[in-house]
């Protein structure tokens, strides 16, 4: 443990090798046994079958986006599975039964093709609206394929007149009807370190591929880069990533790439004139978090004047910034509550903003901002929620500020949420810091700590958590009487850049002293006992409960622990996990691997101190966070004859599932657990 070089002689490596027929038969034996145990609980069909009924049921919100006079769509449902693509008329949208015209069958693409085909989106062409790229994956994972579809026939437009990108991480994104810019892993180049596109080429329709001009090309060390073009005014900008937080922007002209002179470490967005600049640090007297606004003419100059629409304090934090056709919308968390402001520009070059929150309505807790189109109108999508309040759809028009809302659609209630309340509370971490977590559950709960209780939590790259109505949770924890707690810890961006930093790298143990505090905080209220409070966490969050597992067992009484990375001796050697060392750190480094060995779930487990049951999940097909994090641990737990519980979907990517079958399944095994191990059993003193 103490040892500061990682220990290079891993006897299970061999589960690395994601589909070697060794590593696929112990797989195999696992998840057969898992679903020979869980299936068995006598809960479980009534989980599986109330999940999926929920997915698939036909009164659920059907989202769109407006591209020229149709509004696009993709839509699943119990006879298609793998989904539908799908337009309508605005008209036909606002009634009770939209007409829906159908562009793409997933399932019949599938069973054509022998594929199991998952959506990954559509660009439509503008010019002429009668072409569309689309995205597809093979069993979910982040490698797709993109192919040209006429939407006038509902054909392929065959190579060579037509665009088609080979399978691998990568897009084609539409330039004019003849040209598109290609990314893609599997360039001449190669691809980076992290497996995403080093170069951007433009593609001219009737030639090869293998004649598509190069463009600009980044180094193999760096993150990847990512092209993004406005078909309305023809602009094209480059992301150069060079690592998560550090970016360079580009924008062509006459197909030369300028550099921006920004900050590297903040988040600039090219809209129209204008560039949006969100800062991670300080910048010409301006605090971290800051939403500023300058003309691209000026920035490309460098000289810009900065004028800032945002501005935090110490309880808010920036989520996210909107355009529309002549206003800027923002939504900001304020002691994790989303509140929306109008930004308008004035004669004199500034801004002035209006808080509209109190237009959409009483008992908003999230709020989702998008524009329906950006370039021509000022109308925006709002998608309300909360625990207890399902999904509302909502057009919003700005103008002078304000805000008029007309409600579209209303998703009904998926589970008996009667008796239940939603609270907010404070723990106090380690150090003293105040982290805040929302509880969920019956208004009245016994005072014996016998409620059985899940704590879920994330943590990590400025990701905030927020109230949403979940059906899954719903139905399959809080139906049954039982309590789920949302925590807000420091690594994520409840309280924007600062709360983030205060976890990264080295600092990364102060995320999970702020996730056992709470979970100490639940139990010092009477809310539950250690023997009936779970844990749940994916991907990073899988990271988070894992640390749950090696550093606090005796906080828990089980683990939940989904797409986990869990050996950071090795993660930035595995599929993209290059791209998370600014978040994590260098494992090569032997000064940063002294930090990490701290907290690398696999290289923690100490086999004289015991640890609660836990049930590991991930998918063959991901591709992002590799499956060999939850097979060794899960093998490590085995050898070392802990109550651990395997299961590995064959599709589904990072995501873990493709269908709302497989949804149910993954969903519906993992709460069965948690149902035998927190309340199937006495409760301890």
């Amino acid at each position: 443990m103490t040892d500061p070089a990682p220990t290079p002689a891993d006897p299970r490596l061999w589960l690395e090798d994601v589909e070697s027929a060794e590593a696929l038969a112990w797989v195999a034996t696992r998840s057969r046994a898992t679903e020979e145990q869980l299936q068995a609980e006598p809960l479980y069909p009534v989980l599986h079958d109330g999940i999926r009924e929920a997915l698939e049921a036909s009164d659920r919100i059907p989202l769109v986006q407006q591209v020229g006079d149709h509004l696009y769509g993709f839509w699943t449902d119990a006879e298609h599975p793998r989904g539908l693509w799908r337009r309508t008329t605005w008209d036909s949208y606002r009634s009770p039964e939209p007409a829906w015209e159908v562009l793409l069958d997933l399932d019949a693409l599938g069973e054509e093709e022998g594929v199991p085909w998952v959506w990954q989106g559509a660009s439509v062409l503008r010019a002429g609206l009668d072409r569309a790229l689309v995205h597809l994956s093979r069993g979910g994972s982040d490698a797709g394929t993109t192919r040209e579809l006429d939407l006038t026939t509902l054909d392929w437009v065959p190579a060579p007149e037509g665009f088609v990108k080979g399978e691998a991480k990568g897009r084609l994104a539409w330039r004019d009807r003849d040209s598109v810019w290609l990314t893609t892993a599997d360039d001449p180049t190669g691809p980076t370190r992290s497996g995403y596109p080093r170069t951007v080429r433009l593609w001219r329709r009737g030639t090869p591929v293998t004649e598509a001009a190069p463009v600009h090309t980044v180094d193999e060390n760096d993150l990847g880069l990512f092209v993004q073009h406005d078909q309305r005014n023809g602009r094209t900008v480059l992301h150069r990533a060079i690592a998560f937080y550090d970016e360079e922007v580009l924008v062509l002209q006459e197909e030369r790439p300028v550099a921006l002179p920004v900050p590297r470490t903040a988040d600039a967005d090219v809209h129209g004139d204008h560039v949006t600049l969100r800062l991670r640090h300080d910048h010409e007297g301006h605090p971290a978090g800051s939403l500023l606004v300058a003309p691209l003419d000026e920035v490309l100059a460098g000289r810009p004047t900065w004028t800032p629409v945002f501005t935090p304090h110490d309880r808010s934090a920036l989520v996210d910034a909107t355009w529309t056709l002549s206003s800027l919308v923002t939504t900001v968390l304020v002691d994790v509550r989303h509140t929306v402001h109008v930004h308008t520009p004035t004669p004199d070059g500034g801004w002035v903003g209006e808080e509209v929150t109190g237009a959409l309505g009483h008992g908003l807790q999230t709020v989702s901002v998008s524009a329906v189109d950006d370039h021509e109108s000022e109308d925006l999508w709002l998608v309300t929620t909360g625990f207890l309040e399902p999904m509302t759809l909502s057009v919003a028009r700005t103008g002078g500020g304000g805000l008029s809302v007309d409600r579209l659609r209303s998703a009904p209630h998926r589970f008996d949420a009667e008796g239940l309340t939603v609270s907010q509370h404070w723990a106090t971490s380690a150090d003293g810091t105040r982290v805040p977590y929302w509880q969920v559950g019956p208004e009245v709960l016994p005072t014996d700590g016998t409620t059985p209780t899940v704590l879920h939590g994330y943590g990590g790259f400025e990701h905030a958590l927020t109230p949403a109505y979940d059906p899954v949770v719903g139905r399959s924890w809080l139906a049954h009487g039982h309590v789920h707690v949302v925590a807000g810890i420091r690594g994520g961006g409840e309280f924007g850049p600062r709360w983030h930093q205060a976890a990264l790298r080295e600092r990364r143990p102060r995320a999970y002293e702020d996730f056992v505090a709470v979970a100490r905080d639940l139990v010092t209220r009477g809310v539950t006992s250690v023997a009936r409070l779970g844990c749940t966490g994916r991907s990073n969050g899988g990271l988070l409960v894992g640390a749950m597992l090696t550093l606090y067992p005796e906080d828990f009484g089980a683990v939940v622990c989904q797409v986990p990375l869990l050996d950071m001796s090795r993660y930035h050697r595995l599929l993209a996990g290059a791209s998370w060392m600014a978040e994590y750190g260098d494992p090569d480094d032997p000064d940063q691997w002294a930090w990490l060995s701290t907290f690398s779930p696999y290289h923690r487990l100490d086999p004289l101190r015991p640890t609660p049951p836990t049930y590991l999940a991930t998918s063959t097909r991901d591709d992002r966070v590799h499956p060999g994090h939850a097979r060794k641990m899960a093998a490590l737990l085995e050898e070392l004859g802990r109550d651990v519980t395997y299961w590995e979907n064959t599709e589904g990517g990072h995501g873990g599932a493709s269908t709302a079958d497989q949804w149910a399944t993954w969903h519906a095994l993992a709460w069965a657990f948690l149902h035998a191990r927190l309340a199937g059993r006495p409760a301890e003193g």
